[in-house]
């Protein structure tokens, strides 16, 4: 059988290319994903930048902070504290130590992320003075190149508010940072926080001294202190966090179509099955030579997947930098590595198990043919629905809806991250496809419904074709019902999980005003301060900062804000479990679900700037109301947002109280805000900008998952209705002899490519309604009734190509055929 199908494939070529293009893309789109998997495996090899002359650093590290698991710039406790007294007094009782702080400093109108230091720490680095000298005076600063020249009177923005410095020198571009140098005195006024030390002792006796209170860091070990390790980690954790759901929908979709295409592939020959069996071919030896000729396919369609693979995954990953979602030095470099032939070899492996998985229930299939039926002639499908078809398709759908159901019932919070709910999106689409042949012909009677009305042979010719060929109809549907499913289910998703959001901080929000960043990165005590004088309304700054707690064994950390207890009810309206918010004092705390304990309830608190303290538990907020608030304390521990964070507030909300004139506060609010690196804006308009930047972000994520997936889906189109088209050569004949013209040929064949569409988007339609009313009833839970939200325009647009991609794949070979005179020959050959 090996060798029979050897010669089939070789004489038959042609019947066999849409199954190994199907295979090839597939092989190649799982390589390419493992491929961009596996660079993010390693970070960039950097040789330390900021402490490069350094002998000897002893830094306040926490081995197991993972800071892919908690917000950007936020510490561990080790970290918070920093390098306690007795520490240093420990190291410098054995050489000379240099403090190291590091602080938030920016320049009028200079960069985000400008950052400070002590003039004594420039020693260690690239930094030289391009012009004038060092610091003397705690009201000098030297500044990066490209503005200001020695003399010159600059601002500074910092945790405390803008200050006007004198320039006393500027130093040369470097690569790694951007930072204002202050007198050490200066610099510890602004930073209490020691971040490290620069030792000269022994590093054996240093590391002796120190013991497990911090790591001692020579060589390049020492490049963990340089801004780019942190920002590398960051960009690449954001990467990987994308790339596992690209890789699931990506290999869901691969799968699926492969599958698909196969089995359409096999139900193609049937008849030739037939005439095997009529000269003698036992039901095993037909499905060996099936089996056989989908490994000779899977071995070739694999190998040219991993080439395939290689060669795209470079691209996409040009492509993820281009959008902003992966770093810039995002790349996959082709060598001989795990991180590539791993990805590779699991590719050929899926490659070759798809083919075979995909054949195997069509070899039996195939292997059940009998013999009479090689005097067919008829098209007309006498079982569109196999046994395992049904029992896969049920199971699927039934995965499906209890799936859906406990998302909404038990964990709706699990629908406010868009990439941990794509995988639940998946199934109804899945049973749709598999349960397709169902109702392949009520969908097409409503569709041609007004061909019946108008009559015409055309039109009687589309109805009749798409419901004797129930299986062909079905088959050719799928690539257009996983097109335009994905695109509704996915985007509407991320649609209306966008404006639920919007909708969750509209409800929470109950403040007038708010003042947000202007050109810097928070907003500082200064202008906070002045806010909170203006006469007749109430404030709270959302500053944030780092709790502990002890869990068991471990000690747990988490976000808290410290708000003004007496603002708090009248401009927030937090979402309580249990207990009351309005109870908030300097000894209680408003704690998350996460933390485990109830109402009433004391635990100890350590706190970034090292301090403990026992707090009475008065309120537990919902975790299911997609608030990144785990907790809130008062204004008494606004201090520890230096260590844990910048110290500066994510914005500032203002109620006004009543009979206060909202025109007097708004010129008010302009008035302190002016020059503070803040503005301030009425509630709803800072609403529908959180909003907006927020659902760029999420566009920008959906746009990798569905559009790797759309692009295979395309060409997965063409290719199954090209396979469908070049099988019917003899309806061409037949068409022909019967006196139409190749014009009303191609109008036949176009419209029933257009009723193939139609059929996929009328299940694309049903499938994505049960995943959207799903993920409307768990929103309902979180933040009340929410209007489901489709990008209309985006989806008719793709539903458009792919109208045009399957018409082109059925009108092409027909014209093909035509001019090779192949139909006169069908016909001949019949």
């Amino acid at each position: 059988m090996l060798t029979i199908a050897l010669q089939t494939i070789r004489v038959r070529w042609a019947a066999f290319v849409g199954t190994f293009v199907a295979l090839t893309l597939g092989a190649g789109m799982i390589a390419a994903m493992g491929l961009e998997i596996g660079a993010t495996l390693g970070l960039p090899e950097r040789a330390p930048q900021r402490f490069a002359t350094a002998p000897v650093v002893v830094a306040a590290l926490d081995p197991e902070w993972d800071p892919a698991r908690h917000d950007p710039g936020s510490r561990s406790l080790i970290q918070a504290r920093g390098i306690s007294d007795g520490l240093a007094a420990q190291v410098g009782a054995l050489g000379r130590t240099v403090p190291v702080r590091s602080f938030y400093a920016q320049l009028a109108g200079g960069e985000t992320d400008q950052v400070g230091h002590g003039w004594s720490t420039a020693q260690f680095a690239a930094y030289g003075l391009a012009a004038g000298r060092g610091p003397e005076a705690d009201t000098e600063v030297v500044v990066p190149a490209g503005g200001s020249a020695p003399g010159e009177r600059v601002t500074v923005f910092t945790t405390a508010g803008p200050k006007e410095y004198t320039v006393a020198g500027v130093t040369a571009p470097v690569g790694f940072e951007s930072a204002v140098f202050f007198t050490e005195a200066e610099a510890a006024r602004l930073s209490p926080r020691v971040e490290a030390l620069v030792a000269y002792g022994a590093p054996e006796a240093i590391r002796s001294a120190v013991g497990g209170n911090a790591e001692v860091l020579t060589g390049d070990r020492r490049n963990v202190l340089d801004p780019s390790y942190n920002a590398d980690r960051e960009a690449i954790d954001n990467t990987r966090t994308l790339l596992p759901i690209t890789a699931v929908v990506a290999g869901f979709v691969s799968i699926f179509l492969v599958a698909s295409t196969f089995a359409f592939a096999v139900a193609q020959r049937r008849r030739e099955i037939a005439l095997l069996r009529t000269v003698g071919a036992t039901p095993r030896q037909v499905r060996r030579m099936v089996v056989s000729e989908a490994t000779v396919v899977g071995i070739a369609s694999a190998v040219a997947g991993c080439a395939l693979g290689l060669g795209t995954a470079p691209l996409l990953a040009g492509w993820m930098v281009d959008l902003g979602l992966a770093p810039s030095w995002f790349t996959v470099e082709v060598g001989t590595g795990p991180a590539v032939w791993v990805p590779l070899l699991i590719a050929f492996c899926m490659g070759l198990g798809v083919a075979l998985a995909g054949v195997w229930a069509a070899s039996r299939r195939a292997g059940d043919v009998r013999p009479i039926e090689a005097l067919r002639d008829a098209a007309v499908d006498t079982r569109t629905m196999t046994s395992g078809r049904w029992l896969y398709g049920l199971l699927a759908l039934a995965f499906g809806l209890v799936t859906i159901g406990w998302v909404a019932a038990v964990n709706p919070g699990m629908v406010m991250v868009p990439t941990r709910y794509i995988g639940v999106l998946m199934f109804p689409i899945l049973a749709f496809a598999l349960l397709a042949p169902v109702v392949v012909k009520p969908i097409a009677r409503l569709i041609t419904w007004p061909l019946g009305r108008f009559g015409g042979a055309a039109g009687m010719l589309v109805r009749e074709g798409a419901l004797t060929a129930v299986r062909r109809t079905a088959a050719t549907a799928a690539p257009v019902l996983l097109t335009v499913g994905l695109s509704i289910s996915l985007l509407g998703a991320a649609a209306t999980i966008d404006r639920a959001k919007d909708s969750g901080r509209r409800n929470q929000v109950t403040a007038d005003f708010v003042v947000t960043p202007d050109g810097t990165p928070g907003v500082n005590e200064a202008v906070t301060e002045r806010v909170r004088a203006i006469p007749g309304v109430d404030v709270v700054a959302a500053l944030p900062t780092m709790v502990y707690a002890r869990d068991d064994a471990r000690l747990a950390d988490y976000e808290a804000q410290t708000v003004d207890p007496a603002a708090l009810s009248r401009t927030l309206t937090l979402p309580v479990e249990e207990g009351s918010a309005a109870e908030l004092r300097d000894d209680t705390i408003i704690v998350n679900e996460d933390w485990g304990v109830g109402v009433g309830e004391t635990v100890e608190v350590f706190m970034a700037d090292g301090t403990t303290v026992p707090l009475r538990v008065v309120a537990v907020l919902s975790t299911t109301s997609g608030s990144n608030d785990v907790a809130y304390l008062s204004t008494r521990y606004a201090g520890t947002a230096r260590y844990a964070f910048t110290g500066l507030a994510r914005r500032v909300y203002v109620s006004l109280q009543p009979g206060t004139d909202p025109a007097t506060v708004r010129a008010a609010l302009d008035s302190a805000t002016a020059g503070g690196g803040a503005r301030a804006v009425p509630a709803e308009n800072w609403l529908g900008e959180e909003s907006s930047e927020n659902s760029e972000t999420t566009a920008l994520g959906m746009l990798l998952v569905l559009g790797i997936a759309i692009v295979f889906c395309f060409i997965a189109i063409v290719n199954t209705l090209v396979m469908a088209t070049s099988d019917r050569l003899r309806d061409l004949a037949i068409l022909r002899l019967a006196g139409a013209t190749p014009r009303q040929v191609l109008r036949v064949f176009a419209g029933e490519s257009l009723l193939v569409v139609g059929v996929g988007v009328l299940l694309a339609v049903g499938a994505s309604a049960v995943n959207l009313a799903g993920l409307r009833l768990a929103l309902g839970q979180l933040v009340g009734a929410t209007p489901v939200t489709v990008p209309w325009g985006t989806v008719a647009l793709i539903t458009a190509v792919s109208a045009v991609l399957a018409v082109l794949g059925a009108v092409v070979p027909v014209r093909l055929a035509f001019r090779s005179r192949a139909v006169e020959l069908a016909g001949v050959r019949e």
